[in-house]
């Protein structure tokens, strides 16, 4: 089983292909096998890399009593460097896109593109969001300890789609899956990956630092918030594309993974060396 010292943890990853490096960045409560369907069919012309966040799928928890998107950003620095790539793009989805950006402001000489799927920035943007995306999310850690998050998120699951519209949690049958597939993630280490996230925004970032190419993806079901932070991206960086998924939601690479692919293939591509 593959893994590399990141800080204070054994990180698991997977490598494949030859070419240009690109890095993914799974989203929370997943693993890396969220990007399967994107390394199969990118693997023969680039060298991709999936890894599992700390706390999550084969990498697991930490003795650490609080986790943040600044915590996850160190680990994948030292991922970067430990793998000695040569300015990879790097692609984050949902929490995922949150490290991603983070990373880039910081290390934008380390990068040679960013593309962030189904994201939001750290600003909480409306009232309504600062609910959902604080309060809501914090609220999940007392019932998960209950019945288990699972439980919990198909609640969460039926009310977002009965307040956003039908089709905003995409194909959850297939997050489903690939969670059962997967090493269980521990109630304390949720707890601790939904803190972090629930507290994005009390990261300092910014965003015209991030002056690689970027594509920012989003799925055309997606709530409204992340929209919001969609045209906040376009809007505050500097060389920037954006792209709507079709007949996705807010995990659009498993969505609808044909378009996906091609765009993020296109992305890469135009790049260069």
């Amino acid at each position: 089983m593959p893994t590399v010292r990141t800080n204070d943890i054994e990180t698991y990853y997977e490598r494949r292909g030859s070419g240009r490096p690109i890095v993914f960045v799974h989203g929370a409560i997943l693993d890396h096998s969220q990007w399967t369907a994107q390394i199969d069919a990118l693997s023969d012309d680039y060298t991709t890399i999936a890894y599992d966040v700390r706390g999550h799928g084969r990498t697991g928890g930490s003795a650490r009593t609080a986790y943040s998107i600044g915590l996850f950003v160190d680990d994948l620095d030292a991922l970067v460097t430990v793998l000695d790539l040569d300015r990879p793009v790097l692609c984050g989805l949902s929490m995922g896109g949150c490290i991603a950006q983070v990373y880039a402001a910081r290390h934008p000489d380390r990068l040679a593109g960013l593309v962030l799927a189904d994201t939001f920035t750290p600003e909480l943007l409306t009232r309504s969001e600062w609910i959902q995306r604080s309060l809501l999310l914090r609220a999940t850690v007392p019932p998960v300890r209950l019945v288990g998050y699972e439980r919990v998120e198909k609640a969460l699951v039926w009310l977002q789609e009965r307040l956003s519209g039908s089709g905003v949690s995409g194909d959850y049958g297939e997050i489903e899956r690939l969670r059962a597939e997967g090493p269980r993630m521990e109630t304390e280490e949720f707890a601790k990956v939904i803190r972090a996230v629930a507290r994005f925004h009390e990261t300092i970032l910014d965003l015209p630092s991030i002056t690689v190419p970027t594509l920012v993806l989003y799925g055309e079901n997606e709530p409204p918030f992340i929209r919001r932070h969609v045209s906040k991206l376009g809007i505050e960086l500097s060389d920037v594309s954006i792209r709507a998924v079709p007949d996705a939601g807010h995990a659009s690479n498993l969505d609808n993974p044909v378009f996906f692919t091609q765009a993020l293939r296109e992305f890469v591509d135009d790049i260069g060396f």
